[in-house]
This record gives structure tokens, C-alpha cells and sequence, in this order.
């Protein structure tokens, strides 16, 4: 039996921060969401030698382990292995399983897409597929949570999992007791068509480690600091207001939006921007974009712009003058998705 599964890296457009603890625990949080067709992919194939193996193709790394009911969390691809215990632990599984599993994800590590997270929920909805687990959208997204930042303790916000899991455009409020809850949102198909016109995807060429900055906002908040807080609430705010500019259709109102959302989020973390991302930025603006970002938590990774379509060449040619890339890419209407495949493939 071959298991198959691949879900969705998103664009963080507006609220990115105010998804992560404490502060959806004491003010609320909420964001706008975008999945697109870049993926995070897993393939496990049941064998019968007793052994689990493990192979991130795109990091090179493979590991291979006696089969065994928790594997070690030692710092090498922690995030399969977390997945692999949780499922044992929370389904009863009393035997040891024997499988291999490949995995590979569109964007590098630290790009900002959410990668990481989109990766565990890949890896979990192929063992949902295999083992045929009874779980649904909030529950694959909420245990994709768990694994991560309880039992692996990373750090990190809550939109990520459930992006990943849903697809498409959402509206996603976050409130105490990590209750959540998903808005899907009907955006009328010429609005994606232009907003996929407007839009332009930058890989800055430089990926970054998201711990330090996600620690630094979780204890600008738990200190009660008011300037980034207050900044947070701000983003908080636009997300709502974002979307109201989506669902009508203003994709002028709507990507003016992202340069105040810009400035704000800059507030919350001292080194969420750097002198290369400013450079990048005041270079996009003077090539006619109206506003932009760094995806997810900051300090590199992906920026995206939104642009007049018909200075959309301008500006890509303005970015390619950087160390990096532009990346093409359409908005992904679904969420993860897994199959299955007799063994004949492997003949």
C-alpha cells in the first residue's frame, strides 16, 4: 500500500501575529489567509522489514530506525517523527509500524510560506489516509498544532495548520483556549484573476530561523508592552478591514492595506526587517507597487507586492536587479488532500 499526500503553502495577506501566544489568548486574534500551489508532499509505503524509514529528499537527510513505538526527538527530522508518536499515542496503535516515507516541499525551509507546518499536516493527513483515521478538518488541523507546539515545543502561531488543512481564502479567528474558528471566504472568480494579476512573489534569497522573532513578540506581550501591542491590535484590525476590501472586489483599497500592514508589523519585532528587506521594499514601491510584506514572521524568506497590472513587468524587473527570484504562482482553491495507490506503481 503507497499513501500520497500534498497540502498547501499560504500568503499570510493581513493579521499574521496576532495568531500567536498569548496574545489570541487574552485579546483575540484574527487573520486573512491565502493558500497557494506550492506544496508540502509525503509519500509513506508500508514495508515488512521492521524498520521505519524517513527521507526529507529536499534537505538530503534520511534516516532509518528499528520499527518501534516513539521514535527519539534529537533534532533530526523531529517534525516526521513528532507527527509518527502523536498518531501512535492518540489511536491506541499497539504495534510497531514498518513503513517509508518520503517527503519534499516546493519552498525551502524558512520561506515564510508556513512550510514547516504545512509539512506536518502533509505527513499527518498520509498517515490518516493509510491507517484510516477517523479525523476531521479541525481535528487534523488542531493535532498538527499540538505536535508542533506542544510536543515538539517550537514556536509559532495557529493560522498556519488550519491554512494548510482548509485551503483557499480564509478568514481564521483565534480565541483562549485554542478555539478556532475557520471562515471560508467565497471571493468571486475575477477577483482571484486580478489579484493573481496584481501580485508578485519575491524569494529574497535568504531564509531565516522564525524562532527568535516569535520569542521576541510573545514576551513583548506577556511584559505588557504597549507600542507592540497596541501595533499587533492594529493588525488584528486590518485583517477585518482587508477583507471586507476582498469580498468587494477593491484590489486598490485592499493592496494600499499591505503598506500599512508593513509598518505595523515591523513595530512588533526588532528584527522582523533588515537593511536587504528595506532595500527590496523602497525599490517596489518606486517601481509602482502600492504596498507589500515580508511573509510570516520576517527577517527573509518571501515578500510579496501588489501592483497596477500594467506596471506589474516594472516591478518584476525591478526585483530581479536583487539577490533572489520571483516566483510565479496561482491562489490554490483546496486544502490537503491525500490518496491511495496499489503496489503495481512500484513495478
Amino acid at each position: 500500500m503507497i499513501c500520497r499526500s500534498k497540502a498547501p503553502l499560504r500568503l499570510g495577506l493581513a493579521g499574521g501575529g496576532s495568531d500567536v501566544s498569548p496574545f489570541s489568548e487574552l485579546y483575540g486574534g484574527a487573520v486573512l489567509n491565502a493558500t497557494i500551489d506550492q506544496y508540502a508532499h509525503c509519500t509513506i509505503e508500508e514495508t515488512d522489514n521492521n524498520t521505519i524509514e524517513i527521507n526529507a529528499a529536499d534537505l538530503n537527510c534520511r534516516r532509518i530506525y528499528e520499527s518501534s513505538l516513539v521514535l527519539p526527538a534529537d533534532g533530526m527530522l523531529d517534525l516526521h517523527k513528532g507527527v509518527y508518536n502523536r498518531v501512535v499515542k492518540d489511536f491506541g496503535i499497539s504495534k510497531a509500524l514498518s513503513f517509508r516515507m518520503t517527503t519534499w516541499c516546493d519552498a525551502p525551509p524558512g520561506s515564510g510560506l508556513g512550510s514547516s507546518s504545512t509539512m506536518v499536516v502533509a505527513v499527518l493527513k498520509a498517515f490518516a489516509e493509510w491507517l484510516n483515521l477517523p479525523m476531521g478538518d479541525y481535528d487534523l488541523a488542531y493535532m498538527a498544532y499540538r505536535i508542533e507546539r506542544m510536543d515538539l515545543a517550537l514556536r509559532g502561531g495557529k493560522q498556519d495548520q488550519y491554512a494548510a488543512t482548509f485551503g483557499g481564502f480564509n478568514f481564521i479567528e483565534f480565541h483562549k483556549d485554542d478555539r478556532v474558528i475557520v471562515n471560508p471566504l467565497r471571493i468571486k472568480r475575477w477577483i482571484i484573476d486580478e489579484l493573481e494579476a496584481s501580485m508578485v512573489l519575491f524569494y529574497t534569497g535568504a531564509s531565516r530561523n522564525s524562532d527568535e522573532i516569535i520569542k521576541e513578540q510573545q514576551e513583548n506581550t506577556e511584559k505588557g508592552r504597549k507600542t507592540q501591542i497596541e501595533a499587533t491590535q492594529r493588525i488584528k484590525e486590518s485583517s477585518f478591514i482587508m477583507k471586507e476590501y476582498l469580498l468587494k472586489g477593491d484590489i486598490v483599497g485592499f493592496s494600499k492595506s499591505f503598506d500599512r500592514e508593513w509598518e505595523n508589523k515591523k513595530m512588533m519585532a526588532g528584527s522582523i526587517s533588515n537593511k536587504h528587506i528595506e532595500n527590496i521594499y523602497e525599490a517596489a514601491l518606486k517601481a509602482g507597487a502600492y504596498g507589500g510584506k515580508v511573509s510570516g514572521a520576517g527577517g527573509g524568506g518571501f515578500m510579496f507586492f501588489s501592483v497596477n497590472p500594467e506596471k506589474r513587468i516594472n516591478l518584476i524587473n525591478t526585483l530581479t536587479r536583487f539577490t533572489g527570484r520571483v516566483v510565479n504562482f496561482h491562489f490554490s482553491e483546496h486544502g490537503c488532500q491525500a490518496w491511495k495507490l496499489n503496489d503495481t506503481w512500484k513495478q
